[in-house]
């Protein structure tokens, strides 16, 4: 392995501009983290470390550094930690996070000695400061996560870099074809990557990086939460109707858009919508960011709705009030609750694929025992939403109104239903191991490079 890859002159020329450039926006970062910390109070924690100033422990050299930039790749770091621990069990974990919610997932797997940070600014100075205090032995990026300037950084401080559970969609590359100057450098400049599927594999390959293997979705491993089934099962419990358990249709990681399309549809069908009363259906509606909830609650509450905050529910086994009970709408505004609350529905509409985001992670519902209808949009997990339909476990839609059409469908069929939560279990189950898997290539790949790791850092 090369200490650092041959840049061409214009190539190096653009690198550094580009770092220029990001250095020069500081300011408007810190004023975004000052709003977005008005919101989300983890934002404004530790500041000082987006700009490479760190006054966490330093680590005994060797620490295996995984940097998972949101809540999804935290819980898909989660596995492949697990993974390493199991055959490094002295391994010291330096976990990095970008935004507060992953954060606040990385604190539950963290043990004694590990450190938890933010990864800094993408600047020179930044990136420098944050690799010569914490000394990885070696890097792991998550998912989809590529920054040019750290890419180069690792190369400088011959820290290898991997991009693992790795993915690239169709929309992404044609992106990174466009700024291909500053973004063939920086995958060309990975030591290795791990690829979820063979067409991410080419794409990997089409921006001239190092694809290693193709080890599917990491995701698939995730764990039954027994704790959370109950607690499931107790909800639903309260949530009665006329004498009768009620229907609970869950609206999973909503989008910025999802929730107007949704009360929309449902306005826009009268009938319909008097046999989802009559039914006295529970709508479990669930943003994927949590700073969203507050206008969220307000929006559905101006249309007439009644709705209750998760969080507001009595613990400790307190009587629940009316409202919890026979409200029309909850509102999922508690973090790390997801398998809690795939367990208590009985379907989930696929946030993010309703508006052109891609889509949310379905595995995760399949998982716990949930199907899903999904809208058209869902290019982040592509592979994984087409074996789900294939299989049985998801319905695709074309729009909102599909999409409420086919809840009344399954509730009139709970056979149908039935069939299509024993698909999803089935599918996630055949599809395990990947986290095994993943860990083990990547300690081989490490311990390829250790040789060539020590001839670099002699002659640095």
């Amino acid at each position: 392995m090369k200490c650092e890859i041959k840049l061409s002159f214009l190539e190096r020329l653009i690198l550094d501009m580009y770092g220029l450039l990001m250095r020069c926006l500081q300011p408007l970062l810190r004023r975004k983290l000052q709003s977005r910390g008005e919101l989300e109070p983890g934002y404004l924690q530790h500041v000082p470390q987006r700009f490479g100033v760190y006054d966490t422990p330093v680590l005994s050299p060797g620490c295996v550094w995984v940097h998972a930039v949101s809540l999804g790749e935290t819980r898909a770091a989660g596995l492949l930690i697990d993974a390493l621990r199991q055959r490094l069990p002295f391994m010291r974990l330096l976990l990095t996070h970008s935004t507060a919610t992953g954060m606040a997932q990385g604190l539950g797997l963290l043990k004694v000695g590990d450190i938890q940070a933010w990864l800094p600014w993408d600047t020179p100075q930044a990136t420098r400061l944050f690799l010569q205090h914490h000394r990885p032995h070696f890097g792991i990026l998550m998912e989809t996560e590529i920054w040019p300037v750290l890419v180069n950084t690792c190369q400088q401080q011959c820290v290898p870099l991997f991009l693992v559970n790795a993915r690239l969609n169709a929309q992404s590359l044609r992106s990174a074809q466009r700024w291909s100057w500053l973004a063939r450098p920086a995958y060309r400049g990975l030591s290795g990557v791990l690829a979820q599927s063979k067409a991410d594999a080419d794409r990997f390959n089409a921006m001239g990086a190092t694809v290693n293997g193709v080890l599917g979705n990491l995701k698939f491993d995730v764990q039954a939460q027994p704790h959370d089934q109950v607690r499931a099962l107790l909800w639903r419990e309260q949530w009665i109707h006329q004498g009768l358990p009620r229907p609970v249709v869950m609206l999973a990681s909503t989008r910025e858009g999802e929730e107007a399309l949704w009360l929309d549809a449902l306005a826009a069908n009268p009938e319909r919508l008097a046999v989802f009363q009559a039914l006295g259906i529970l709508w479990l509606l669930v943003p994927r960011h949590p700073q969203r909830c507050d206008d969220v609650y307000a929006q559905v509450r101006e249309r007439g709705w009644s709705i209750f905050k998760r969080s507001a529910l009595p613990e400790g086994g307190q009587a629940w009030p009316p409202v919890a009970s026979h409200a029309q709408v909850w509102l999922g505004d508690s973090l790390g609750e997801m398998p809690l609350y795939f367990y208590a529905a009985d379907m989930a509409l696929l946030g993010g694929s309703f508006v052109s985001l891609g889509g949310q992670n379905l595995i995760e519902a399949a998982a716990f025992g949930c199907p899903i209808v999904m809208g058209p949009h869902t290019y982040n997990f592509a592979e994984a939403s087409e074996q789900a339909q294939a299989v049985g476990a998801a319905k695709r839609v074309t729009d909102m109104d599909g999409a409420l059409n086919q809840v009344l469908v399954w509730i009139n069929d709970r056979a149908a239903l039935a069939s299509a939560r024993q698909a999803g279990l089935d599918m996630v189950m055949n599809s395990r191991g990947a986290a095994d898997h993943y860990a083990q290539t990547l300690l081989s790949l490490v311990s390829d490079h250790e040789s060539q790791l020590g001839a670099c850092k002699e002659n640095t």
